[in-house]
């Protein structure tokens, strides 16, 4: 059976060199994909500097055990070993970027009120390859105010898929980062009852 997956791969927070790093990610997991024999494109989001990349978006295809084999040897954080191309005296050689997977959601998750949809027209180089039809879209989650857009695919339902796996991802996110503040006050307030001044002592047996 042939499917599809997503992958994406981020500089985060990262300096240039963690941006060229996406880019010799990208390269090298078009390689391998080229050795298993699955389908590779991969649409990039430009870096501070030349050669560089912020995030990049992956697109595979292929037999579904491979797929899931190829994900899973990538999810997770990637170093990168080398000397700085940019700052060649900097003496950091140890550059990270993460790689997650984008699940196709499912718009049936949420409830109609829940999603703002907006269309625009997708950013190109410039001649013939403008994109000149409003195919990029920006979804909105309407309770939280997160949002996520997609502009990498030609196809505006396309975009759609792939903006919805991103909102969901951020939604996660969002979630697990208030439940362990949600933790951590619950621990701090147990800290705070037990150093506190007791109103009332009781003395059992």
């Amino acid at each position: 059976m042939t499917g599809e997956i997503w992958l994406q791969v981020s500089a985060g927070q990262g300096p240039a060199e963690c941006a060229w790093a996406v880019v010799k990610t990208v390269e090298e997991m078009e390689r391998e994909a080229g050795r298993l024999g699955l389908g590779f494109r991969a649409a990039l989001e430009p870096g501070p500097r030349a050669g560089t990349a912020q995030s990049a978006l992956v697109s595979l295809t292929g037999e579904a055990s491979a797929l899931e084999a190829f994900a899973g040897s990538w999810h997770g954080t990637v170093q990168w070993i080398a000397r700085s191309p940019f700052r060649p005296e900097h003496q950091r050689k140890n550059w990270f970027v993460g790689v997650a997977r984008l699940d196709p959601v499912e718009e049936t998750r949420y409830q109609p009120a829940e999603l703002r949809w907006e269309t625009m027209r997708a950013s190109g180089p410039g001649g013939q390859h403008v994109n000149r039809t409003e195919s990029a879209v920006r979804v909105s989650h309407v309770p939280t105010g997160v949002q996520a857009t997609a502009a990498e695919e030609r196809s505006q339902h396309r975009n759609r898929k792939l903006a919805l796996a991103r909102l969901a991802q951020k939604l996660e996110e969002l979630n697990a980062a208030r439940t362990a503040a949600a933790q951590e006050e619950r621990w701090r307030a147990h800290r705070k009852l037990e150093r506190g001044n007791a109103m009332r002592v009781f003395r059992y047996g």
